[in-house]
């Protein structure tokens, strides 16, 4: 995620690599939001961890069998909006209402939540609440369910790199090969860094995800697809139709460690995102 100009990764990407890779990867850039811990007098547009704000009526997310799901984040859409409009950025976001994250973690690694297993699905939760958010009652976090510490989040707006390994990158650029990456500039140690550099791995609203161990396009559409086996040619199509919603890092001031310094992701395909269908997001993790 960057908070520079958008023709920074521009540039970038045409002092590495043949121009005509250049502005094939460059289409590939997506508007996002990098949320971070919100400074005095910043305008907050999310929170991680804490108590939930929920509306009378609405059920604290269970895995049946299991237990209560912990709380990780909640975000503002339509303050992000309203921040990236002012900026002259139109996000693919079209409600105003709030989005509220729950995943169940287990400590003990007893169950995992596995994006390729829908009987784990119930292990994460995506819930639409109104606008309004801040006035509504604090929700105390039940017995059995993980409990993060609260951090206030604002948001920065900027583009965002797809990963190297990404399904889309390998179709742009023609790879045939998991191994085509290593070989391309795209791939090279000084590409890699520099656009950690200017785009860190953290929180983050839309754009494009930042994979730890492989496309999460992918983990999403093989559960999607009921499991199939890796070289299944219909992976690398219904991969293509999702898009990230959410990501949320480890995070040490909220004490939270997804597995080895891991990361949580939110997938949507775009008709769902465009008709605020959350409820049909899926979701995956990957640690180091």
């Amino acid at each position: 995620m960057t908070t520079s100009t958008p023709g920074t990764l521009q540039e970038l990407a045409r002092a590495h690599m043949p121009a005509r890779d250049a502005e094939r990867w460059i289409g590939l850039l997506k508007p996002g939001a990098r949320l971070r811990r919100a400074r005095e007098g910043e305008r907050v547009v999310g929170v991680l961890g804490g108590e939930p704000r929920l509306p009378e009526g609405v059920a604290w997310p269970v895995w049946e069998g299991r237990g209560p799901l912990g709380f990780v984040a909640a975000v503002d859409c339509g303050a992000i909006r309203e921040t990236a409009a002012g900026q002259g950025v139109d996000l693919p976001l079209r409600t105003d209402s709030w989005l509220a994250f729950f995943y169940y973690e287990d400590d003990e690694a007893l169950e995992i939540v596995d994006a390729g297993d829908p009987r784990t699905w119930a292990g994460y939760r995506v819930l639409h609440l109104p606008a309004g958010y801040e006035e509504l009652p604090r929700r105390a976090t039940p017995e059995g369910a993980a409990s993060y510490d609260e951090v206030p989040l604002t948001a920065e707006i900027g583009l965002t790199a797809p990963a190297g390994d990404a399904v889309a990158v390998a179709r742009a650029l023609g790879f045939r090969e998991p191994t085509d990456e290593y070989a391309h500039p795209v791939g090279s140690d000084a590409f890699v860094e520099e656009v950690r550099r200017l785009a860190p791995s953290t929180h983050q609203l839309l754009g494009n995800a930042d994979n730890v161990q492989g496309p999460v396009e992918t983990e999403v559409a093989r559960g999607v697809l009921g499991g199939v086996d890796w070289s299944d040619p219909r992976l690398e199509e219904e991969a293509q139709r999702w898009t990230l919603l959410a990501q949320f890092d480890s995070d040490e001031e909220a004490g939270m460690c997804w597995g080895d310094c891991g990361v949580l992701y939110w997938l949507i395909r775009p008709e769902d995102l465009a008709a605020n269908r959350f409820e049909e997001a899926r979701f995956t993790w990957q640690c180091c």
